[in-house]
């Protein structure tokens, strides 16, 4: 048996760290003298020890943590995918952000010019998918623009009312460092009815403060609005780290048709003092996604669910213009998302209304 001191020196944790891990259950010794309270653990005890020591110099969250150390390699391996998934799209965050408060500092010194060479469809498929999402709340004024957002696998179009997120990805080859500019709504109108003219490439430049759109001789250029949009990669990841709940294939025909129904079931809550009727999806029996009453809800058949404004899922639908499309269901209180079967990087997301 050893110490806590001796299994701290053994395995890089502190006995404050190694005491932690006992109370939140991640690193139990092996017995506890009744007496004096002295913590003993065996010698194998030693590797997982090292190995929550790995993970907490890496900043995996304390439940993971837990779940890596009982989990069979093949489990363990998936966690720390997931999570070195998150440090990198954390790095790449923070590169785009220092970017930014570069040409904070000096805009004359570090002058930001991006281009990006896209093709009139994607780009007008990617106005489609964000269009429906974008705010008209005046006291909210960054939810009524539109993000344009480039990396370096192209632009994505983000617009959200809080209610809603939609993502629209159209690829093409950047020049220039990742950067992001929100414009107004009504020049992403004007974008969209230049793309209709169906002349050749689209050329899109962000530089000094302005976002202009070349489609073969015409242009079109605006200001950026001087409000923060919401750091929505934080909020919503292009790709899960980890699977949800709930992965159904659904036919959009017949999803809308049941949702458009005389007689489309649906739940009432109040909101605010303002009364609603909650659209509620659950699994089912084929593994796909039905729309459950106000009994199933209150029952306890029913099993997972999410509640959404059904009105905002049409919405997302038609955007999505597709005749079959993946909904994705992590939880009660977890958005719902709804994204492409061919894996496009264009997607929305709705809030759920708490049941």
């Amino acid at each position: 048996m050893r110490s806590i001191g001796e299994l701290a020196r053994a395995s890089g944790l502190t006995v404050s760290a190694l005491r932690f891990y006992d109370s939140a259950g991640v690193l139990v010794p092996a017995t506890v003298d009744p007496v004096t309270g002295y913590r003993w653990y065996t010698d194998d005890q030693v590797r997982p020890a090292r190995l929550v020591a790995g993970l907490r110099r890496v900043g995996m969250p304390v439940a993971e943590i837990a779940a890596a150390v009982r989990a069979e390699p093949a489990a363990a391996h998936r966690l720390l995918d997931a999570h070195l998934r998150r440090l990198e799209d954390g790095l790449a965050d923070a590169r785009r952000e220092l970017s930014r408060i570069r040409v904070l500092v000096d805009p004359e010194e570090h002058p930001v010019t991006t281009r990006v060479v896209l093709s009139p469809a994607h780009l007008a498929a990617a106005v489609d998918a964000v269009r429906f999402a974008v705010g008209t709340d005046p006291e909210l004024p960054a939810a009524t623009g539109v993000l344009v957002d480039v990396d370096a696998d192209g632009l994505r179009l983000v617009a959200t009312d809080r209610y809603r997120l939609a993502v629209g990805h159209a690829p093409g080859p950047v020049e220039g460092p990742a950067v992001t500019a929100l414009v107004p709504v009504g020049f992403v109108d004007r974008m969209r009815t230049l793309l209709g003219t169906g002349a050749g490439e689209v050329r899109l430049t962000v530089a000094a403060g302005t976002v202009e759109v070349t489609v073969g001789a015409a242009a079109v250029a605006t200001a950026g609005l001087a409000y923060d949009f919401p750091d929505w990669r934080r909020l919503v990841r292009t790709a899960p780290a980890v699977a949800p709940a709930h992965r159904a294939t659904v036919d959009v025909a017949a999803l809308r048709t049941a949702l458009t129904g005389a007689d489309a079931p649906t739940v009432r809550r109040e909101h605010d003092g303002v009364e609603l009727a909650v659209t509620v999806l659950g699994p089912d029996e084929r593994g796909g996604v039905r729309l459950l009453d106000a009994d199933e809800v209150a029952g306890a058949s029913a099993g997972f669910r999410v509640g959404v404004n059904g009105a905002y899922l049409l919405q997302a639908l038609d955007a999505a213009d597709a005749g079959q499309l993946v909904l994705e269901l992590d939880g009660p209180i977890a958005p719902l998302a709804v994204r492409r079967t061919d894996g496009a990087g264009s997607f929305s997301v709705l809030m759920p209304i708490r049941l």
